[in-house]
């Protein structure tokens, strides 16, 4: 046998683990129609293989990976399994109805987790790879291997354990960095080493955690070092800090081709912005403002240096083209950092052909607006100008209304009205606030119980008029549930996450199904590793 080389050394096969190491994060819980919805993006965004989920964990888990292998075509479809032969067997059932389908088993190497985790000693291991393994070959061809926690794990050792999944059967070798600890430069060097000892014909991938921040460095520093996969989720979600963000390496890869040698992905890069959004919405995780490649300032200018720079030619400041990854056109923002030429630019896309004395004026009126408020609209533009110049779920219950009325000298009260299939129900109630009220009157109304664990608010747009997009956790019987609403009030957009997140809970009741990712809490035998 020979060491192992690439099948085509100019293309990374982009492996998306959204759906499993992203759906691990803390807060995270989709439904199965949430996961087909994401899933489909995911095939429109062009990645070669979706890890659909941990079949094992729960049954609902199967199911929402059994309903992806059915009805995502495209990517291989992948199922992530212990090295119990029962794991395995589940993951096949699964994944089979794919066209194409891939199954995913690990075993811990390093001495910390084989000690304290596993039980189990280096040969104990070394036998259980290859049962595993070649049990997962017996159902098809393409079996993914990975040495849960490689960056710690004796390299001897490990090696010795990759080489046996690959003598019985592996095609692709996953070296996980899973808890983060790798640096660029020792990573790459350690990839480099496996490539050099374990023979064979495999494909080397990576799978890096962000807890120093270096998930995306990391991946970049294997590529290099010869591997051919690199595993990775939409807007880098994942248990702790996080995974590698696929937005970051395929625009890395692309921008600096010059870098690497012109490795590229089969990445749709227009499908980013879109596929960030997505899973931001259905998840409940935002995406960071200044996130690199589909954070809303990736392209957003306020300098009046670099807006006059991007006016003149716009790779001055961007080494990336906003349209390339689906983010439409270059932002230049008006603020009070903002110069006279992206004024006068903004002025005359709106219509405003104003010069001289005029412009001067206006400017100076824009300066002073700017001093007390961050952003201007073209509201605030027209009206300068006139002064200088002349759910996925079936709902039970819905909301037809909400009343509050409150303030610093009266309690704040709240009334809603609910359609619960035709029928109306109304109830009133105070609270220490107006949020707090609209939901105790809807738990009044709909008879359902519980606590309100988490509340946060964001805004789609900015400004005072924004659409307020509100995610919550309602807690029923021990069990979190997630919540979203959106309006242009907070209060209402409050009522409606609380009545989303009651909706879900009843149709778990009614269903039978789990309302968290696992069995109930505590309830730790299947719950998946972080890999």
């Amino acid at each position: 046998m020979t060491t192992t080389e690439p099948t085509t050394t100019d293309r990374v096969v982009i492996f998306d683990t959204t759906l499993r190491d992203g759906e691990q994060s803390p807060g995270i819980s989709l439904d199965q129609g949430e996961k087909l919805e994401i899933g489909e993006q995911l095939a429109r965004l062009g990645v070669d293989v979706i890890e659909a989920g941990f079949p094992v964990a729960s049954q609902g888990d199967f199911e929402a990976v059994q309903a992806i292998a059915r009805g995502v075509s495209g990517p291989t479809i992948c199922g992530l399994s212990r090295t119990a032969l029962a794991d395995i067997d589940r993951c096949w059932e699964a994944i089979e109805p794919a066209a194409k389908r891939r199954i995913h088993t690990f075993i811990a190497t390093s001495e910390i987790h084989m000690a304290n985790k596993l039980k189990m000693t280096p040969e104990q291991v070394k036998a259980e790879t290859a049962r595993a393994v070649a049990h997962a070959k017996g159902y098809t061809d393409d079996v993914e291997f990975s040495p849960e926690d490689a960056s710690r794990s004796d390299f001897d050792f490990m090696c010795e354990v990759l080489q046996i999944a690959v003598d019985n059967g592996a095609i692709t070798l996953n070296i996980p960095d899973t808890v983060g600890f790798a640096i660029p430069t020792e990573w790459g060097a350690r990839i480099a080493a496996i490539r050099d000892r374990v023979k064979g014909d495999y494909i080397i991938s990576s799978h890096c955690h962000n807890d120093l921040g270096l998930a995306v460095a990391n991946s970049l520093a294997a590529i290099e070092a010869g591997a051919r996969q690199v595993e990775c989720t939409v807007n880098g979600i994942g248990e702790r800090a996080g995974n590698a963000a696929v937005e970051e390496i395929v625009m890395a890869l692309r921008t600096r081709s010059d870098q690497f040698g012109g490795i590229d992905t089969n990445i749709r890069s227009e499908e980013l912005a879109r596929s960030s959004r997505l899973v931001s919405r259905l998840t409940g995780y935002p995406v960071q403002y200044n996130k690199a490649v589909v954070g809303r300032n990736a392209f957003a200018h306020e300098s009046g240096i670099h807006q006059h720079g991007v006016l003149n030619e716009r790779t001055t400041y961007e080494i990336m083209d906003p349209a390339a990854v689906g983010a439409g056109e270059s932002q230049l923002v008006l603020g009070k950092h903002s110069g006279r030429h992206a004024f006068a630019d903004a002025l005359a896309k709106m219509g405003y052909d104003i010069k001289g004395d005029a412009l001067n004026e206006a400017f100076k009126r824009f300066k002073e607006l700017a001093d007390r408020k961050v952003q201007l609209s073209e509201d605030d533009l027209e009206a300068l100008v006139a002064e200088e110049v002349g759910d996925t779920v079936r709902y039970r219950f819905s909301l037809v209304a909400v009343d509050c009325h409150g303030g610093s000298n009266s309690t704040p009260t709240a009334t809603v009205v609910i359609d619960a299939e035709g029928e109306k129900l109304e109830a009133t109630a105070t609270g220490d606030g107006m949020v707090e009220a609209a939901c105790t009157a809807i738990r009044q109304a709909t008879g359902i119980e519980g606590r309100l664990t988490d509340y946060s608010v964001t805004s789609v747009t900015g400004g005072v008029d924004a659409l307020a997009d509100v995610a919550l956790r309602f807690e029923v019987d021990g069990h979190a549930v997630p919540g979203r609403g959106l309006a242009t009030d907070v209060v209402e957009a409050s009522a409606r996450a609380f009545l989303n997140a009651i909706n879900r809970t009843v149709r778990a009741r009614d269903t039978g199904a789990s309302l968290g990712k696992g069995d109930r809490p505590g309830s730790l035998g299947t719950t998946p590793a972080a890999i």
